[in-house]
Parts: C-alpha cells; sequence; structure tokens
C-alpha cells in the first residue's frame, strides 16, 4: 500500500509510521526515497522576485530542513516545528522573540545548566526577572503564582523528566495552574523525546528540544528545535529565527531526518536498558548506592505521574548517588570500559558523566546546585547485561 505524506492522511497513523514518511515525498526530479540534502546556500530565480516554490537563500529557507520541521511537527502531534543549529539556540530564539525586559521567568530548579547559564548570564542582564520553584511541587508553583500579580510570569519553564535528578512534573496540572494566572509554560522534552510524551497535548504551549540527543540519536549531529501550535507565536519565532541566523545546515537537517526515523524504536530500547540498569543499582547495598533516580522505579517520587504521563517507557537516562561521596564518584565515571566518559547523551553508545563537574558546572553555588556525589548515566543501546558487568567492576575500582 502507498502512503501518502500528505499531512491529512497521515494523522491517523502511528507514530513510528509518520516519523518515517511525514515530510519524505521522494523527489520528483529522481524519485529518490531520501531527502536529499540540498546543500546550496542560495536559489536561482526566475526573473527578480520570482521564487521557484519560495526558496531564495538558505538561512531563510532550505528543502532539507523544510523535510525535517514537517516529519518533527507530524511525529510531535504539533502544526508548526522550527529547527535551530542548537538546542540553546532554539531556546534563546523561543524567549528572545516574545520576551521583553520587565517580564519575568518561573525555572524550575532542576534544569540542564546551560539553559540556566543561557538565562541567569544572558537574560537577566537584559531585564528579566528569574525566579527558581520545585516545579514537581504544585502547592510551590501555586504559591509562586499567587505570589504575584496575575500575569506576573511570562513562562514556567519546565523539563520533565529533568536534567539530571530526574524530577517528574505534572504538565497538565502544572498548565492548568500557569494558565490560570495568565502564564505559559514551556516544556523541555528532551529526555523523553516525543515517543514517550507530548506536553502540547498535555496543555503545555511550548515544546523545545535538543535534537542533538534522542532525535538525532548518533552523537554525531548538534541541533535544536521548537514545536508550537500557536500561529502568532510562530511567526514570531521565525521572523528571529531567519534574522538572527541559528539554523542548521542542510546535512544536519539530513542527519536529523535519519535519526528521527528510527526514533521510536530506538527511545523504547533505551527505555528497557535503563529500566533494568536502574533495576539493578537499585539492589546494591547501602555502601555503594546512596539513591539511584529512575522514573520508572516504584521507589522514585514521581513515578505515578510519570506512569502516567509517559508512554512506552520512562527514558534511557538513570542518576545515581555514589555512596562513598564525591571522589570515589569521580573515579567510578572514570572507570567504565563500555561506558564512555563524555557529556551529552541520547545517542546509541552508552555515557557516563559527573553533572557537578562537567554539564551543571554553571549551576554550582546556587539553588540548583547538584549532589556532589550524583552520576549521570545516558543508557545506550548496548546489551543490557554488558552495560551492568561493567558498572559492577566500575564499582569494584572504587
Amino acid at each position: 500500500m502507498t502512503i501518502s505524506t500528505n499531512a491529512n492522511a497521515l494523522a491517523a497513523t502511528a507514530l513510528s509510521t509518520r516519523a518515517i514518511h511525514a515530510g519524505q515525498e521522494p523527489d520528483p526530479t529522481t524519485g529518490a526515497v531520501v531527502t536529499p540534502i540540498y546543500m546550496t546556500s542560495t536559489f536561482k530565480q526566475d526573473g527578480v522576485g520570482g521564487l521557484r516554490h519560495g526558496y531564495d537563500y538558505s538561512r531563510s529557507v532550505n528543502p532539507t530542513r523544510n523535510s525535517f520541521d514537517a516529519q518533527l511537527a507530524s511525529v510531535e502531534g504539533a502544526k508548526y516545528a522550527l529547527s535551530f543549529s542548537s538546542g540553546l539556540a532554539a531556546i534563546d530564539v523561543l524567549l528572545r522573540a516574545t520576551l521583553r525586559p520587565g517580564d519575568n521567568i518561573l525555572l524550575g530548579n532542576d534544569v540542564y545548566g546551560g539553559t540556566y547559564r543561557l538565562l541567569a548570564k544572558v537574560f537577566v542582564p537584559w531585564g528579566i526577572g528569574l525566579d527558581v520553584v520545585d516545579v514537581t511541587d504544585q502547592a510551590a508553583v501555586a504559591a509562586a503564582l499567587a505570589a504575584h500579580p496575575n500575569g506576573h510570569y511570562r513562562y514556567i519553564w519546565i523539563e520533565t523528566p529533568s536534567n539530571p535528578m530526574l524530577g517528574i512534573t505534572d504538565i497538565a496540572a502544572t498548565a492548568a495552574l500557569a494558565h490560570a494566572h495568565g502564564t505559559k509554560i514551556v516544556v523541555d522534552n528532551t529526555f523523553a523525546s516525543p515517543v514517550l510524551q507530548h506536553p502540547l497535548d498535555d496543555g503545555a504551549d511550548a515544546v523545545v528540544y535538543s535534537t542533538t540527543k534522542y532525535i538525532g540519536g548518533h552523537s554525531d549531529v548538534v541541533g535544536g528545535a521548537v514545536l508550537l501550535n500557536d500561529g502568532d507565536v510562530r511567526e514570531q519565532v521565525a521572523f528571529l529565527q531567519n534574522a538572527a541566523g541559528a539554523v542548521p545546515s542542510p546535512f544536519d537537517s539530513w542527519l536529523d531526518i535519519r535519526g528521527l526515523k528510527t526514533l521510536d524504536l530506538r527511545v523504547k530500547q533505551h527505555s528497557r536498558n535503563a529500566l533494568k540498569v536502574a533495576q539493578w543499582l537499585e539492589s546494591l547495598p547501602a555502601d555503594l548506592v546512596e539513591r539511584v533516580w529512575y522514573p520508572g522505579l516504584a521507589s522514585h517520587p514521581g513515578h505515578e505521574i510519570a506512569a502516567r504521563q509517559m508512554h512506552g517507557g520512562f527514558g534511557g537516562m538513570v542518576s545515581v548517588q555514589i555512596a562513598a561521596g564525591f571522589e570515589a564518584a569521580k573515579r567510578f565515571a572514570g572507570a567504565t570500559q563500555v561506558f564512555t566518559l563524555a557529556e551529552s547523551l541520547g545517542g546509541v553508545e552508552s555515557l557516563i558523566e559527573h553533572p557537578g563537574a562537567m554539564t551543571h558546572a554553571s549551576v554550582a553555588g546556587t539553588t540548583l546546585e547538584v549532589p556532589a556525589n550524583l552520576i549521570r548515566l545516558s543508557v545506550g543501546l548496548e546489551d543490557a547485561d554488558d552495560l551492568i558487568a561493567d558498572l559492577d567492576q566500575a564499582f569494584k575500582a572504587i
């Protein structure tokens, strides 16, 4: 059966089908089934202002990027997707396009260090107010919203699962609270991916991704995306995207297209492996492991919300606090052989890092500071028993 890539025809199909076919019409000239890499900076015009299918300059528009945007929007169930040269570029453009000096953001107290650095070191000096709250605590969010005039906060910024403590926020409940105060919510859905969670369906106003992570999935591309249903906000973001120029190259877009096609398979296997690793870590004695953080474990404080809000698994990220402390945690991170000591996450290979000294060094000394004995694992697609054996030998090394 031939499946049309028409958005309306694909809307009723499964996510895995949309990931392969949405925005992926065979090339009209050659019939190539894989989207070509339109590695060009500019496009011939048929007379002044006579653009062929709207293409003039690749900063503004490129067929390969358009293909990825259509594919990602379909998988997310969003009306609009705009891709960027990095996740932080996506966040920056979304916020600069929609905020003005004097506006305020309510930030979750466990977020990626780069997000905090951008907000605290760039947006705060620009005149944006920044407050921090435990967004997993509905009472705390309600109190923060009520403490200010209606609409004081333009946005509540949420990561769920959060980075690196894997906190779980009830998106629908938080959206209802926020909207009652004239506040919008943005969800960084990078850890869950569109395979496991659809924040727009739960009331979020915008979703952001580092497509570097699970969407690209092979540790070979850096990118980001903003997803929206609001046409006016889409136009604001698109204008600044073009004006500022933080766009992915055609090759970057092609790599994201390739990655997104297998996202469903990969994320579900990441989740299965991560659950097995987390269960093994939790079984270790208290003199080795102080605490395991994984939303798929019944011991996780957000487990019930995650089980309701996430579908098909709980993701591939596991964090563990090493009982012997900071120095032991550093030795543990350096002792693995299958897990690679490196920043980033979401690739097919397993990675290990020490957030306090690596990805979250920028939040040291703030209310977002992470435990010194915390290790973050990005559980890859290797055999789960091999991953457990590697962690076991690393524990012996400390």
